[in-house]
This record gives C-alpha cells, sequence and structure tokens, in this order.
C-alpha cells in the first residue's frame, strides 16, 4: 500500500470517463474546456489528482506517434505536473494502449490495474473498474483481445490515419462512449463493482472503494466506515470526488 502524506491545506481529487473526442472530436472540445477550467479551479489547493480512466474515447501510442489532438488537456496536466502537483492516472477500457507516453512526457505515473493507498490514515482501493466483480463479462472478453501482444503487433502496422479512425468508429458506433446503459442503477445487490468491493472486504479493511467505468456517480456505504464511491463522467454529470484529508466527498462542476 501506497502512503500519501497531504500537505496542510491541500486535496486529493478524483476525476473519470472524459472520453475526449466523441462523438467528433469538434463536440467533445466544450466538454474539455470544461474540464481544463475544472483542473484550472482546484489548481491551487491539489495535492494529488487521481485520473481514473477513459480521458480519451480512444488512446494508441504508436512507437513515434500518438494521436491527433487533445493539445489543451495534455498541455494542462503538464503545466500542473511541472508545478509538482503530484499526477496518477489509471488506464480504462479505451486508452489501455498507454506505453510510456505520460511517464516520459508529463512526468504521471500509469497504472493498468487498481492500487492501494493510505492517504493522511485513510486507506483506498482504487481503479478504472473495467473487468471487476462477478459481471461485466464483456469487458472482459474485450480487454483479453485488446490487451493480446498479437492482436497489439497488428494493430501496430496499421497506418495511424486507417488504425485510428477505424477504432472510432468502432467505439463510437458500440456505445462504448457509455449511454444510458451505463448511466441506470442496478441495484446494490447487482452493481457488479459493489460485489467486488465488498468480497474485497472479507479479507481486507478500506475506508473507501473509488471506481469510474459505470458513468453513474454513486455513494455507497458497504459497511460502517467503508464506502463505495463511484465518480460518474465527464459527459453529463461532471461530477469527481474530493478528499480533504479527512472526508470524501462526491461534487459535481458547474
Amino acid at each position: 500500500m501506497t502512503n500519501i502524506e497531504l500537505p496542510a491545506g491541500k486535496k486529493v481529487y478524483f476525476a473519470s470517463d472524459n472520453h475526449l473526442g466523441a462523438p467528433t472530436m469538434e463536440e467533445s472540445r466544450v466538454r474539455e474546456l470544461k474540464f481544463i477550467r475544472w483542473l484550472d479551479t482546484i489548481k491551487s489547493d491539489a495535492g494529488v489528482i487521481f485520473l481514473m480512466g477513459d480521458l480519451f474515447d480512444f488512446w494508441f501510442e504508436y512507437k513515434t506517434v500518438i494521436p491527433k489532438g487533445f493539445t489543451r488537456t495534455l498541455g494542462k496536466l503538464a503545466e500542473l505536473s511541472d508545478a509538482g502537483i503530484s499526477i496518477h492516472y489509471f488506464v480504462g477500457n479505451h486508452d489501455l494502449w498507454m506505453n510510456g507516453y505520460f511517464e516520459e512526457e508529463l512526468n504521471i505515473p500509469v497504472y493498468h490495474k487498481p492500487q492501494q493507498y493510505s492517504i493522511n490514515g485513510t486507506s483506498f482501493f482504487i481503479g478504472h473498474g473495467d473487468g471487476l466483480g462477478p459481471d461485466d463479462k464483456g469487458f472482459k472478453r474485450m480487454k483479453k483481445i485488446f490487451t493480446n501482444p498479437v492482436a497489439k503487433w497488428f494493430f501496430r502496422w496499421l497506418h495511424p490515419d486507417i488504425g485510428v479512425r477505424l477504432a472510432k468508429h468502432l467505439s463510437v458506433s458500440n456505445k462504448l462512449i457509455s449511454g444510458d446503459d451505463d448511466a441506470k442503477f442496478l441495484g446494490e445487490d447487482k452493481e457488479w463493482l459493489v460485489l467486488y468491493a465488498k468480497r474485497k472486504l472479507e479479507t481486507q479493511h478500506y475506508d473507501h472503494f473509488i471506481f469510474g467505468h459505470r458513468h453513474l456517480a454513486l455513494e455507497i456505504e458497504l459497511k460502517e466506515n467503508s464506502k463505495y464511491t463511484n465518480l460518474g463522467d465527464w459527459i453529463g454529470y461532471y461530477t469527481y470526488a474530493e478528499f480533504d484529508g479527512q472526508q470524501l466527498s462526491l461534487k459535481e462542476f458547474s
């Protein structure tokens, strides 16, 4: 478990599921500018920022090429990182093909699996959330294919103009921007990330479980002193979580 001690007056922020680039670059620009305004708003008291995946609707790092666009977002993240704000990135099911660019260019560590943290003595289990729990079978199958080294090798040999266009088409046409289905509460007994968190609690206590992926802003008490929080998204909710060193709050940016 990684230990983080917040300096006095500093906070931790969590955000997820921007899906920049979907359904088109032009339409997502409005959401991108709003996200950047939020980053500007929090930069004065942010000690740590956790970006919990699917920042982009599609991202693939070729050896010397990254997808066109997102200059404002990448520039803002570079600015905050250079200012000494610790930023951590968890890949989602849309941007899982990260391979060093964030680490090398932005000094932002990238995680492909959930991680455990102790922040000011409060324990956190956090990750994007895809493929966890007893359900989510479609994403589990998809992830096996997309993370297969042979599949990635073949895709890498496509010219970026072809590969990126094809991937964006498949992403949007398969509603993987996440739509109404991901924004419906299934009931606590059917929410697979809730079930996953409860199973983890059988072997170890965590004060907070924080996930994205579901595009649904949720706070659920799992048991005494343990809470599940889903961050919602930056498509329709514009929600994020804030931890002030003692309390975790789910908030909306307007």
